[in-house]
């Protein structure tokens, strides 16, 4: 399949400049840039797009730049944002460039055994910091009128609203993108931009000062937002609390794959398109096999294997995945301790004291007192019908609860039908 098709496939393609792009990706020796964000000390789970597109592009024979916003990460891209951005200090900044390039290293090719298709790691502080005011306006404002400036639709989404409005520091950016395409044309001879549907406004303002202060022909394509149910960005929201994060110490592998194992039956065929690098073949058959038999949640379970693999390795995927089983299993006792707490992280705890545990409690008295039961007698009916586990190992109403059942020796885990736990905690 050429790439051309892929693309298409995947549904990759929302908005571009040149029609025969495409065809040029697919002959390769191609120089393409996206822009990454330091708002933070990871890139998240909506990034992960541009760097797969990227990655694409580098296999079909294109050399790509990731560029690092350290300069542009001074003023905030306002494209669709509801309100301003808080303005990070230089310290935070240069924390956030640090954790994101070490990312972005892992997902691109940089040796020098890729050849002509070598990726290359820019920040665009290195020329937006260093530019005087004076040059920037005579040299690259002259070329783009306000007018055009207003007409795009990221910034009129914002001038529309009055109790909002738009700073002229926010207002700028898109000047500043646009050089910063500018500047990638003119040192590394890069003539295509892509981005999410969000950027298109400045990446034609990058590709039109292109033709203005070079003279030369540069194209831009963006793809379509996942969006949540919410209409927020997937993998991301305007209040932070449920970013899914690429660094392993902030979102962990067992976590993103639980998250993505949780994906809805019509998001999970986007998101296999979106984030892995497997076949056409294999998603369709994926597809088929969620619509006859949806309770196996294939799809999600290859999702979430192919997408952790490709940013932790195939061994953090494999043992995430083993967590998720253990969950409900006898294996839950193999964990070690902080796979242990992963695993059961969303369930409520309370303690108990190891002298209490060594004299026995009944498992009636321990479902009442977990809250997993609201009577003794509801909880007597509950083990009598096989519903109660403790470490995931079927209780009887005749079993004395005692210190040999603790896990790395402080926890219980008490299951009552498939989903509800609770965790004791020895103090």
């Amino acid at each position: 399949m050429t790439l051309r098709e892929d693309w298409e496939f995947r549904g990759l393609v929302h908005q571009i400049t040149d029609e025969t792009l495409l065809e040029r990706f697919d002959a390769g020796g191609i120089t393409v840039y996206a822009g990454f964000d330091p708002t933070a000390p990871s890139l998240h789970l909506g990034s992960l797009l541009q760097i797969c597109n990227l990655r694409r592009l580098q296999l079909a024979g294109n050399r790509p730049i990731a560029l690092a916003g350290g300069g542009t990460g001074l003023i905030g891209d306002p494209s669709f944002k509801a309100s301003e951005r808080p303005l990070l200090s230089s310290e935070q900044l240069e924390a956030n460039l640090a954790g994101i390039e070490a990312q972005l290293s892992r997902y691109l090719d940089f040796s020098p055994e890729a050849g002509p298709t070598r990726a290359i790691l820019a920040n665009n502080a290195d020329w937006l910091t260093t530019l005087p005011l004076t040059d920037f306006l005579r040299d690259v404002g002259k070329h783009v009128t306000v007018n055009q400036m207003v007409a795009k639709d990221s910034v009129k989404t914002r001038l529309d609203r009055i109790d909002v409005g738009l700073s002229f520091t926010e207002f700028s950016y898109m000047l500043l993108q646009g050089y910063d395409f500018y500047r990638l044309h003119v040192d590394h001879g890069c003539t295509v931009q892509i981005g999410g549907s969000d950027q298109w406004g400045n990446i034609t303002v990058g590709t039109d000062l292109i033709r203005k202060m070079a003279g030369s022909h540069a194209a831009g394509l963006t793809s379509p937002l996942l969006l949540r149910a919410d209409g927020q960005k997937f993998g991301k929201s305007e209040g932070g609390n449920d970013r899914v994060w690429l660094d392993a110490t902030l979102t962990s592998p067992f976590a993103l794959h639980q998250f993505l194992l949780n994906s809805d039956d019509a998001t999970t065929p986007s998101l296999l398109k979106f984030f892995t690098f497997l076949a056409r073949e294999e998603i369709e058959a994926l597809e088929a096999a969620t619509l006859a038999a949806p309770q196996e949640r294939r799809a999600q379970r290859t999702l979430a294997n192919e997408v952790v693999s490709f940013l932790h390795g195939r061994e953090a995927a494999h043992k995430a995945e083993g967590a998720g089983e253990a969950l409900f299993a006898e294996s839950i006792a193999h964990l070690d301790e902080q796979t242990l707490l992963e695993v059961v992280a969303d369930a409520p705890s309370s303690t108990v004291s190891l002298s209490e545990l060594r004299e026995g409690i009944d498992p009636v008295d321990l479902l009442v007192r977990c809250e997993l039961a609201s009577s003794k007698g509801e909880a007597r009916r509950f083990v009598e019908q096989g519903g109660v586990y403790v470490n995931n190992l079927r209780v009887s109403a005749s079993d004395s609860l005692g210190e040999e059942r603790l896990l790395h020796a402080r926890y219980i885990v008490v299951r009552r039908g498939r989903r509800s736990l609770h965790v004791l905690v020895v103090v």
